[in-house]
């Protein structure tokens, strides 16, 4: 019974042997021809499908309400920030970056220094609003890029002093897989909180949270998790004004349309808004087009409400919502929690170790039904494992990570006859050596 369980753990442990062998030579690039399929198929996960298909239709969050500033003006801006003050909402952030990038201040490298009425209005307006969050960045200096602590930070950047002065400030940096700005970005996670030299910075969305209910908020923080999944529940509705259907065709490629109201760009300056959605909610200030329904990947993301959950080809999310989501979700307290990275290990480890010990007893006591019973119980795990994961999420609100457990599943069959095939030809080997022995 014990040469039993040691072949079990041996082979179990020659399985993850060949999970990790085939993660080196993907990385390596050997199979160029499957990179397309690959990326695709990297850009996916099964909560996405969760997320885009199997939730029920989320109600308007009339707590958040966003407003589009467009190509406007700073004195433009100035503006909206000055009308949606005079209706008393609780806090006021605005996702745009008002400074002169890199510290060249200079008409040449910063042309908004031109505009000095605009800033001087857009500086009053939010002396006079009191309650305005702005955006920063975290950065890394020259020092800390040259260790490549790719998710490190340690500066960070602020909009000009004359408009941070009379403001609070939260970073808008999302987790995302691109290198730079104009890169395809997938966001599932944000920080929620960076510690730069001794000083804790808050993401955007939960500085404004922070103003809106510290109770909450404190709440999540003390979850204490340095990055935190973005349970989405949706978008807003913006449809292309250009579209002459009266049935307003949608031209969204997200899931969910709906959960936040949307303010265009001068429906403020016509009146066409009625100011009781501001009084006492958050307003976000964002770009989302240059109107509604204007076509563009400006400060856009994919985000796991796409309607195609693979090989996507829009983006679907403008950043402003991405902040959005992330305040609901904490005001909420509606948070997603996932398995830590030695439970994924463990996990799949015990499982193949019992699906490995399942396969030596039926190998011994039924081996001419040994390659259906084997693939059949393949098929039924990896069935299942899916199932499980997609239930969990739906459910429990549990991103149950079994990406692991999947990948030793399809490899355990194929493990199990590799190495019976090896220890067979070895022993092959020892007895012909053996006989030599003998007959010498």
């Amino acid at each position: 019974m014990k040469k039993f369980w040691i072949q079990s753990l041996v082979i179990t442990s020659f399985v993850f042997f060949m999970m990790w062998g085939v993660s080196e030579l993907t990385d390596f690039k050997l199979f160029n021809a499957f990179d397309p399929i690959s990326q695709a198929l990297a850009d996916f996960e099964l909560t996405d499908y969760a997320f885009s298909n199997l939730r029920p239709d989320p109600l308007v969050d009339q707590r958040i309400i966003i407003v589009n500033f467009g190509n406007l003006t700073r004195g433009e801006v100035a503006e909206q920030v000055r009308i949606i003050s005079s209706y008393k909402p609780k806090v006021i952030g605005i996702d745009g970056f008002y400074n002169c990038e890199g510290g060249l201040r200079d008409t040449v490298n910063c042309p908004q220094l031109l505009d000095e009425m605009g800033n001087l209005l857009l500086a009053n307006a939010i002396q006079e609003a009191g309650n305005v969050v702005l955006v920063s960045k975290l950065l890394q200096t020259d020092s800390l890029s040259g260790l490549n602590a790719v998710d490190g930070y340690d500066s960070v950047e602020y909009a000009d002093p004359i408009f941070r002065e009379n403001a609070r400030n939260g970073f808008a940096n999302l987790v995302t897989d691109a290198n730079f700005q104009e890169d395809v970005k997938i966001c599932r996670k944000f920080v929620p909180q960076w510690n730069v030299r001794g000083v804790t910075h808050y993401a955007f969305a939960v500085e404004m949270c922070m103003r809106f209910d510290s109770v909450k908020t404190k709440k999540f923080l003390a979850r204490n998790n340095e990055e935190e999944l973005i349970n989405y529940r949706g978008n807003v509705e913006i449809q292309d004004l250009r579209l002459k259907n009266l049935k307003r065709q949608n031209t969204q490629s997200t899931n969910f349309n709906g959960m936040f109201y949307a303010v265009d760009v001068d429906q403020l300056q016509k009146g066409e808004i009625l100011g009781d959605i501001f009084k006492d909610n958050i307003i976000i200030m964002g770009f989302l087009g240059s109107r509604f329904g204007d076509i563009t990947w400006e400060d856009k993301y994919f985000t796991p409400l796409n309607k195609k959950v693979a090989g996507r080809a829009n983006p679907d999310m403008f950043g402003v919502v991405v902040h959005a989501n992330i305040a609901a979700m904490i005001l909420n307290e509606d948070y997603v929690n996932e398995l830590a990275d030695w439970q994924k290990y463990l996990i799949a480890f015990v499982i193949c170790f019992f699906t490995v010990a399942l396969f030596k007893i039926i190998d011994e006591k039924l081996p001419i039904w040994f390659d259906a019973f084997s693939v059949l119980i393949q098929i039924i795990q990896l069935l299942l494992i899916s199932g499980l994961m997609v239930y969990a999420f739906v459910a429990c609100s549990f991103k149950l990570d079994l990406t692991i457990t999947l990948a030793a599943a399809a490899l355990v069959g194929p493990g199990y006859d590799i190495f019976k095939s090896a220890e067979k030809q070895l022993q092959s080997w020892l007895t012909k050596r053996r006989e030599r022995v003998l007959n010498s």
